[in-house]
């Protein structure tokens, strides 16, 4: 008789019962709700119910500015700031020299197993000292050709805000073994780290879009691997964000949760976990909230993260959902050949083009 599959020691069986009865019925064109607009405003309400932690708009943000040294054609500043009425976060802010207001990008960071640096991954530190600065310089070299993103929007015209993540930097260490109980702590107390996450995340995007210098019709929100799964999800649950480009971060849940995939190892999951919210819909439909806005997705065909088959079955929700608005033209789908789980020069290049173009 064969063994149990990897990964489902003793429940493989429960497993695949499990796996088969997901249906998504909130899914737009599987719902009964036949009109885009209202729809929206159910899926919307759906995923927020399923964060277990309560909207915070209503919070102060109370932002304290610290200004850093000059950069090449843009000011820098450390900002502190209230996300929720528990948390007061550290981020970068980069501003373009010149008059504004100006277009803006919310850039947020990725996992990668790495917590010493959070925000630093995205925008080069000026802070935290030499060891900060290697870690930073390294992370840039290995996932982003040597280069900081959030710098080279900055010298193309774009303000730009990158946020300390819990766990990350500032907020951190935890440490990869860690992650399990930080989202246990946080389950036992009612709350979700992932819910929390995506609440500081549209809040980071309402901050941002509300700065004198920032003009609020023209914000973004940009992310690679975990961030480009927040950039989405930011613009699904905001409309404050006006596109979104995720990079290495889409495919359906039913081809994630594979024996052998990314998301059944180790405890990083728990960042994305929403408890119960795949019994109404995929993780393509809650991306599917943000439409008909200019998305832009972007897949690496050699990226060990999520398979050809996975990305194959999100874009094609995602077009699904953009066509019926009639807005087919503002979504951006690729699964690019030579590309692994990075987000390297040419596909930076790529994608401040698009924005260049929607925003």
């Amino acid at each position: 008789m064969p063994g149990p599959e990897p990964d489902l020691p003793a429940g493989a069986d429960l497993h695949r019962a499990l796996l088969d009865e997901l249906r998504f019925p909130l899914a737009w064109g599987t719902a009964p709700e036949r009109d885009f607009a209202a729809w929206r405003r159910t899926a919307r309400r759906t995923v927020e119910d399923h964060l277990l932690v309560d909207d915070q708009r209503g919070v102060p943000y109370e932002p304290e500015f610290t200004d850093g040294p000059g950069g090449d054609g843009y000011r820098r500043q450390t900002v502190v700031l209230s996300l929720t009425r528990h948390t007061r976060v550290r981020g970068s802010l980069l501003t373009p020299h010149g008059t504004g207001p100006f277009p803006a990008v919310l850039l947020l960071h990725d996992h990668g197993g790495r917590f010493d640096i959070g925000r630093e991954k995205c925008v080069r530190p000026w802070d935290g000292g030499p060891a900060r600065l290697a870690s930073a310089k390294e992370w840039a070299r290995r996932h982003f050709s040597g280069r900081f993103p959030g710098d080279e929007l900055a010298r193309r015209g774009y303000a730009v805000l990158c946020l300390d993540a819990l766990g990350w930097g500032d907020r951190g260490p935890v440490g990869y073994e860690r992650q399990q109980a930080l989202a246990a702590h946080l389950y036992h107390l009612g709350s979700s780290l992932a819910g929390l996450m995506a609440r500081e995340d549209v809040r980071a995007a309402g901050f941002l879009a509300g700065l004198d210098r920032v003009d609020a019709r023209r914000v973004a929100a940009l992310g690679f691997s975990l961030g480009g799964y927040r950039a989405w999800q930011t613009a699904a649950l905001t409309d404050e964000v006006a596109a979104a480009v995720c990079v290495a971060w889409t495919t359906g849940l039913k081809e994630m949760l594979a024996p052998g995939g990314n998301a059944l190892r180790g405890q990083s999951a728990y960042y994305t976990l929403h408890p119960g919210l795949s019994r109404y819909l995929d993780l393509p439909d809650v991306a599917g909230i943000a439409a008909p806005r200019p998305m832009y997705f972007l897949t690496g065909a050699r990226d060990p993260l999520f398979t050809p088959e996975g990305v194959s079955v999100a874009y094609a929700k995602l077009r699904a959902v953009w066509e019926s608005c009639g807005a087919g033209d503002r979504l951006r789908t690729e699964l690019r050949p030579d590309t692994a789980h990075e987000f390297t020069a040419p596909v930076q290049e790529d994608v401040f083009a698009w924005l260049d173009a929607v925003l």
